[in-house]
């Protein structure tokens, strides 16, 4: 008796010092992003509400983003366990960086340096001196972002049910089927294809030329992730250890992780029209989602859960939907948020549900 309750006292604050271990820096950032938030805030107003709004809005676009994003910790931790432990540690490093200086800052630049035809130096002086005229470029952009983002993850989500190797099914009626056809040679690019000829039919005029060629190069796009990757698994004895299955999967990671970020920053802007606070609260929020991730991988939450992977799929493929049905209306992020929430929370559901009825009949 004894012995139990010591046992008890021992393991809980393990698992409070391992909770902590995985969001220790996502506290920092937090905490530094929102002093450096309330910052601009008085630089840019010069009053306390001015500063207390700014505060509020970089932590309301950290909750968006990790709302939004969450599926994509659990699509990144499926690939994860994939990778050599170099290539992980490179991941969830250069990763984050390339997530939080590069979708967050350097993509909304580059938009408006493309969009505008001006230098770099210009679009950053163009955010910081007139905002509302960057966020209406932003604004301009948004149907070939969504576009090619909406094919890009659509792809990322067909994949995963049409394949005739899957077992284990969250709604058999449906996925079963799938797993049967996905012996039909690029089944999921036909799908994709169709859907894409289907939207661009409701666009008018030249926007037609532009949904359709953003559209085709996000298709094109992941076959050519996933080409280098099957290239770069396939020649695995010229390739050393720390490559080996590697390179194709950070480039795949990296490009998912734009696709999920292009709606997110474009969407950002009807919260504030300033880059520098959309970056902070959006760079608080990806670095809960790094967290998250490692999280995933290393306490093997994804074999615990078995419908958990599927929930995320499916949150996926209702998001690239809805960046489809945005290029020819408005649709609020918040709905975007819940919906993938929504099917991410019944998923564990029935996770929870499996494990209590046959969780102790399972091998």
């Amino acid at each position: 008796m004894d012995t139990s309750s010591s046992r008890k006292d021992v393991s809980q604050p393990d698992c409070k010092h391992g909770l902590m271990r995985y969001f220790r820096w996502s506290f920092i950032v937090t905490f530094l992003g929102l002093a450096l938030g309330a910052w601009l805030g008085w630089e840019f107003t010069g009053t306390l509400s001015g500063m207390l709004t700014t505060l509020m809005i970089c932590s309301v676009l950290a909750v968006l983003e990790i709302s939004l994003s969450f599926d994509n910790a659990i699509v990144n931790a499926n690939k994860l366990k994939t990778m050599s432990p170099v290539w992980q540690r490179r991941f969830l490093t250069w990763g984050i960086l390339i997530a939080v200086f590069g979708m967050r800052i350097i993509f909304p630049l580059l938009i408006v340096v493309i969009a505008a035809k001006i230098g770099p130096v210009e679009a950053l002086f163009l955010a910081a001196s007139d905002p509302d005229a960057y966020a209406h470029i932003m604004h301009d952009a948004h149907l070939p972002i969504a576009a090619f983002g909406a094919t890009f993850l659509m792809m990322v989500g067909l994949k995963f049910f049409f394949d005739h190797e899957k077992e284990v099914h969250w709604l058999p009626w449906l996925e079963w089927r799938l797993a049967r056809v996905a012996s039909i040679r690029s089944i999921e690019v036909a799908v994709v294809l169709l859907m894409i000829l289907c939207f661009a039919q409701f666009q008018d005029g030249a926007a037609r030329t532009v949904f359709l060629g953003a559209a085709l190069w996000g298709l094109a796009t992941f076959i050519l992730v996933e080409v280098i990757g099957q290239a770069l698994d396939s020649t695995d004895q010229a390739l050393s250890t720390a490559a080996k299955g590697g390179l194709g999967a950070f480039l795949y990671l990296e490009v998912l992780d734009a696709s999920f970020s292009f709606d997110g920053v474009i969407g950002a802007f009807a919260l504030s029209k300033n880059l520098f606070v959309i970056a902070i609260g959006l760079g608080i929020g990806a670095m809960y989602v790094r967290s998250l991730t490692i999280m995933l991988v290393e306490r093997g939450t994804l074999t615990q859960y078995r419908f958990l992977e599927h929930g995320a799929f499916y949150a996926i493929i209702a998001l690239s939907v809805i960046m489809y049905v945005q290029t020819l209306v408005e649709i609020p992020e918040v709905i975007t948020g819940l919906g993938g929430a929504t099917l991410i929370g019944v998923s564990l559901w029935s996770s929870l549900r499996w494990n209590r009825l046959y969780g102790s009949k399972a091998t």
